[in-house]
């Protein structure tokens, strides 16, 4: 009887797809395995068998069937799809764009396009330049993927030349699958078989004394150290690494070539771990303070009857310490644990933190290591079930654990767990609970600012809830002062400077104590505006609706949304005006002006621009660890969870334009971000300062975050986020929908918000222009839906497929992107 298999492919539509199972596969195809499979006319994709049966699907076209089997094991575990599907319907997006997001690159096989040479082609004509080129990196193979050709032809734009080439028939398309995953292999070196006895060892010896170079590298393999056993010993020698024989014995490669010749060392690959595990461990956990331990007994006894609880810890109190000693007691029952934090550039201080203690049970999973290696750390996990620590961001979520005992989401009040685009727009903290949950794991949350959602859910007793309010070491809260540039300027007293008298002050005096300090600007480049002082014009994006920021290093006007980018005008475009100004400024100017004012310390940037990889972060954080750096400007990559013990002094340099934005989230955002900052300053036995500059010293946020009154911050909020309908006393989801014809995406984003109000009532706004409003060339409009919490989010997503299902019979729709994006952050 023939069979069939559904069939998830990393692919936008919502459903499974149906493929005939070939006959000679039909006996050894599992369950949650990889296959290939065909899709449309030209194209195959890696896909995951969810279920096995002999029903006819009953339709009228054709039934493909399965090109290859990958794997005659299970790719991922029977929760993890359960876990899809449940982060497919609740953020309401096909599971195929979960699949795409959870499975590392390199267990997925996709067609790439290949350029193949039509050898009976003869040109009617002489060809440019560019075709030629193309031509001639062809004439060798025959057929390059397009990243090839534009690889050896040197080309930076190849594909106008390609669609010429193409029109003439040059030149033909073509698909290949590309693996992506290949195992790391590495050379070890054996003694030959031949050398059986200790004769034919002194006889390879003897051979080589002519041979120094040789000779010496050979006693090294046999005698690796002091105290190695005798040469006849050597003849039960394990293979070494050749790296490993090189850098020990310190000899040059051609030695090692010679003995390889001669048949005395034989070569053989191996296939070996990319994961960076850490060394065994070095150090045992460390002693916790009164307050520590008073703090993780609170834990673990609220673990007890909630499988939610938060620790609310005010800067500097020494919560990763506690969450080691609750790590170790998992890893110790048998079971696995999750840390997550928000951004993969804090991941370098945890790992080496956790390393020290954990060892080679300590793994590391996020975007910003290799792909291969991800791939070994999902292989492993999946193969085996002994008690690690994984130490990730967002997407370690999808990893599959087979025996989750615990969850830590450290800082979660972060907007930085939100995944933003592309779909599917889940929340990892939202998402580790539904996972821990599952797994009958405990989840621990972390923050001395948490969200309002998760402050509002532990006061009502849903999550357990432990405090701690005293620093690590004795050490007290540091001083914030408010000073109001207004008045200053008004006085003459900051005329062309971006830094207070009182701010200055305290720089120089930090600096003469050998004491370090952090400049928070939450704005890179050097300014975000460039206007002309004649007409007042902007130079724009072409593609988004946003005004070019200056960055001075690369003297360019760039978009942060596009990547657009031109060289800075002579002149003003619109009116050719010459005088052109900046205005307001970001940390690249900041970083200039304080090398200007204090030209003895050394000063470091870090932003998106200054740590694009991981070893530059890693090298900015170094030195200013270590010393080599005294002053440090950033955005909030600085204020999140970075511990320094030397910093004495922190700057806020523009207050205001965290309060400031449209969005009802800005009061608990700016909050968060000024207290995070301000608790770099004075982490040890001493007292810090935080100078806190802004228009606004009246505003009540910044009395309340002068007091660090978390607490009455919060009820002034929810206070407002109650009496407006907003989180966390109402679900938001927000439908966005974008065109590149604004007449046809206004159009249909006022009869899609008429519909959803015959459904919702006030509760679906009206279409509202976003601050930015154009972004990569699509317009952009929104419709924001109030649900209670009370609304089954299947119902609601039922309603939302009516409407959009009825929306197709408008011509116009055709024209428009549309997702949705729940619990917005």
């Amino acid at each position: 009887m023939k069979k069939y298999a559904q069939v998830i492919l990393p692919l936008p539509p919502a459903t499974a797809f149906t493929y005939g199972i070939p006959e000679a596969m039909a006996s050894y195809i599992t369950l949650y395995s990889r296959v290939i499979v065909p899709f449309g006319k030209r194209h195959s994709y890696t896909g995951i068998v969810t279920a096995i049966h002999d029903a006819d699907p009953g339709t009228t076209h054709e039934i493909k069937e399965i090109t290859a089997l990958l794997d005659e094991k299970p790719i991922i575990r029977p929760a993890q799809l359960h876990f899809w599907q449940w982060i497919a319907s609740y953020y309401i997006c096909p599971i195929g764009e979960v699949y795409r997001a959870a499975l590392p690159s390199g267990l997925k096989l996709e067609s790439e396009t290949l350029i193949t040479l039509n050898r009976t082609f003869e040109a009617a004509g002489p060809l440019r330049p560019n075709e030629q080129k193309i031509l001639d990196a062809l004439s060798p193979p025959g057929s390059l993927p397009v990243s090839g050709l534009e690889r050896i032809s040197g080309l930076k734009n190849i594909f106008p030349a390609i669609r010429t080439l193409l029109e003439k028939g040059a030149l033909e398309t073509g698909e290949s699958l590309k693996p992506d995953f290949r195992p790391r292999t590495e050379t070890y070196l054996r003694l030959s078989a031949d050398l059986k006895e200790e004769d034919d060892l002194r006889a390879a010896l003897l051979s080589l004394k002519r041979s120094k170079q040789q000779e010496k590298l050979l006693l090294h393999y046999l005698l690796p150290g002091d105290g190695a056993p005798a040469p006849a010993s050597g003849l039960n020698r394990a293979p070494i690494s050749k790296k490993t024989l090189l850098a020990q014995s310190g000899i040059k490669p051609p030695a090692l070539d010679g003995l390889v010749k001669k048949g005395i060392l034989v070569p053989e690959e191996r296939t070996v771990s990319r994961i960076e595990r850490a060394s065994p461990a070095t150090g045992p956990l460390s002693v916790l303070s009164e307050a520590q331990q008073k703090a993780c007994e609170e834990i673990t006894k609220s673990f007890e009857t909630k499988d939610i609880t938060l620790l609310h810890g005010v800067p500097s109190s020494g919560k990763t310490e506690i969450y080691m000693h609750l790590i170790s007691a998992i890893l110790s029952k048998g079971l696995q644990a999750l840390y997550l934090l928000p951004e993969i550039a804090l991941t370098t201080q945890v790992t080496e933190r956790l390393g020290r203690v954990f060892g080679s049970r300590l793994l590391a999973y996020h975007s910003g290591i290799p792909d291969n290696e991800r791939v070994e750390v999902w292989n492993h996990l999946l193969r085996k079930d002994d008690p690690v620590v994984v130490l990730g961001a967002r997407s370690s979520v999808f990893l599959p654990y087979a025996r989750l005992g615990l969850v830590i989401i450290d800082e979660e009040q972060e907007p930085s767990y939100k995944q933003a685009d592309p779909s599917p727009r889940y929340h990892a903290r939202n998402a580790a609970m539904m996972l821990a949950q599952a797994h009958g794991g405990k989840v621990l949350l972390g923050s001395a600012t948490p969200s309002l959602e998760s402050f509002l859910w532990a006061l009502s007793g849903k999550y357990g809830l432990v405090k701690l309010d005293r620093r690590y070491g004795g050490g007290t809260l540091p001083d914030i002062k408010i000073v109001d540039v207004k008045e200053l300027r008004r006085r003459k007293q900051m005329k062309d400077t971006l830094f207070s008298p009182l701010l200055r002050e305290k720089i120089a005096s930090a600096l003469s104590r050998r004491e370090q300090v952090i400049l928070f600007q939450n704005r890179r480049g050097f300014a975000p505006l460039v206007a002309c002082r004649a007409c007042g014009a902007a130079p724009r994006c072409i593609r988004c609706d946003v005004s070019l920021t200056f960055h001075k290093r690369l003297h360019r006007l760039t978009c942060h949304y596009c990547g657009y980018s031109i060289p800075v005008p002579s002149t003003c475009p619109s009116c050719g005006s010459p005088e052109l100004a900046m205005q307001g400024f970001g940390t690249e100017k900041a970083e200039e002006e304080i090398s200007a004012l204090f030209p003895s310390a050394r000063t470091a940037r870090l932003d998106t621009d200054t740590a694009r990889t991981r070893s530059a972060y890693r090298r900015i954080l170094t030195d200013f660890e270590e010393g080599r750096t005294q002053i440090l400007v950033g955005t909030q990559m600085i204020c999140k969870g970075l511990d320094f013990g030397n910093v004495s002094v922190v700057g806020i340099l523009n207050a205001d334009s965290m309060m400031n934005l449209p969005d009802f989230r800005a009061c608990e955002r700016a909050f968060q971000l000024m207290l995070q900052a301000g608790g770099r300053a004075g982490r040890r036995d001493r007292q810090g300062t935080v100078v806190l500059q802004t228009s606004q010293s009246g505003s009540l946020l910044l009395k309340q975050v002068s007091r660090f009154d978390y607490a009455d911050m919060a009820q002034t909020q929810l206070k407002e986020r109650h009496a407006f309908h907003y989180p966390p006393y109402t679900r938001l989801i927000m439908i966005i929908l974008r065109s590149r014809n604004e007449e046809a995406l206004d159009r249909t984003a006022t009869e899609y918000s008429a519909k959803l109000k015959a459904f919702f009532g006030d509760r679906a706004s009206d279409p509202v222009y976003p601050p930015v409003a154009r972004v990569r060339t699509l317009f952009i409009r929104k419709i924001m839906l109030k649900t209670d919490f009370s609304a089954p989010v299947h119902e609601t997503r039922r309603i939302l497929e009516r409407v959009r299902s009825e929306m197709q019979e408008n011509p116009l729709f055709r024209q428009i992107i549309l997702h949705y994006d729940v619990d917005p952050q």
